[in-house]
């Protein structure tokens, strides 16, 4: 390649590539320019890389001065010629992931199955930028030889997932029968079987009817390739929705509402993108809701110090129904609202 130049550095920490943009590459998009400069790459890995913000760009200076480099998540971003682009490649996965000692809160666990309540700021798999310290790591200390691994070596008995952020219920597969009969529910997702998933969320202002429905097709979005949006030509996602709580602020005017949500598909993010669409984002939600914030200012002092405590989006997932995958018995679990969601329910109802 005519002046192409690229370089790295190895240690037990990864690897870093440091490319020079030279304007031959072929395209000005970020991933395309990368793909030339590290074949040793594949085009998922560079895009993964990229969304986990592993990927840092410092623009060509205009003037004499410091380039200072930032990260880029987007893999459409336009680079330009003289441009300097860092990679930090993490090392790879372990092809299985390795047990950890951590707390589980576990609802209900037999044979074939285990409910846990996951708590906020734990991530169900590994993945960039979380190779440790998930929940799977957790299961594998705690189920051992018997966690199924028919849903990969690096999601083993991982039949859904929750947001990072998002607490509640989630049921994990111990065994390749149960993992079948799991997925097949949930890709169903309660159409004809007793599968059910209830959330709680916290939401910006009050609907003006007491319930419906959010049908909107979800896909990546066009810019932001991190976070989902509504789009024309996306995967069918329907929320229904109930009012169960409004409260008022310190005007006495309507400022949020406490909703029951109801998800008859299940796509990244659905709850949050369609609460955002109807206008009534999660509190908290820095992604989907950030415009909102403003919004804080017609909260009382309590409610504002919960909600600035919060630190996440306000959502829960407080109710799970399922079929047990061996003896077909419908089995219904419920999880009370975290300590966190259940100080912000209260300040809210306070409206002090």
């Amino acid at each position: 390649m005519q002046g192409s130049t690229s370089k790295g550095s190895s240690s037990d920490r990864g690897q870093r590539l440091e490319v020079v943009v030279t304007g031959d590459e072929g395209s000005a998009r970020l991933d395309r320019v990368l793909a030339v400069h590290s074949p040793e790459l594949s085009r998922s890995r560079l895009k993964s890389l990229i969304l986990a913000g592993q990927v840092l760009v410092a623009k060509l200076p205009v003037a004499e001065g410091s380039i200072t480099p930032a990260p880029v998540r987007d893999p459409a971003y336009h680079v330009a010629t003289g441009d300097s682009i860092t990679i930090d490649v993490p090392p790879a996965i372990s092809a299985e992931p390795k047990g950890e000692a951590i707390a589980l809160d576990i609802v209900y666990e037999d044979d074939d199955l285990i409910v846990v309540n996951k708590p906020k700021g734990l991530v169900v798999h590994p993945a960039a930028g979380h190779l440790a310290g998930t929940l799977v790591n957790a299961l594998i200390a705690h189920c051992g030889e018997s966690l199924s691994g028919i849903g990969g070596v690096c999601r083993p008995g991982i039949v859904h997932r929750l947001d990072k952020d998002t607490t509640g219920l989630m049921v994990v597969a111990k065994n390749d029968a149960a993992h079948k009969s799991l997925s097949a529910q949930f890709a169903d997702h309660g159409r004809t079987g007793a599968l059910r998933r209830g959330y709680l969320a916290f939401a910006w202002g009050v609907p003006n009817r007491p319930h419906g429905t959010v049908d909107a097709p979800i896909d990546r979005h066009p810019h932001a390739r991190e976070k989902m949006a509504v789009r024309t030509g996306g995967r069918q996602a329907i929320t229904h929705w109930e009012v169960q709580e409004a409260f008022k602020g310190r005007d006495g005017k309507p400022v949020a509402a406490l909703l029951v949500c109801q998800l008859a598909t299940g796509r990244t993010h659905q709850i949050r993108v369609h609460l955002a669409h109807a206008g009534h984002p999660l509190m908290g939600d820095g992604v989907y809701g950030p415009h909102f914030k403003t919004k804080a200012n017609q909260l009382g002092a309590s409610a504002r110090a919960a909600l600035d405590a919060l630190g996440r989006q306000a959502l829960h997932a407080y109710l799970l129904v399922i079929e047990h995958p061996r003896t077909g018995e419908v089995l219904r679990w419920e999880a009370a609202l975290p300590e966190d969601l259940s100080l912000l329910g209260a300040a809210l109802a306070a409206a002090e």
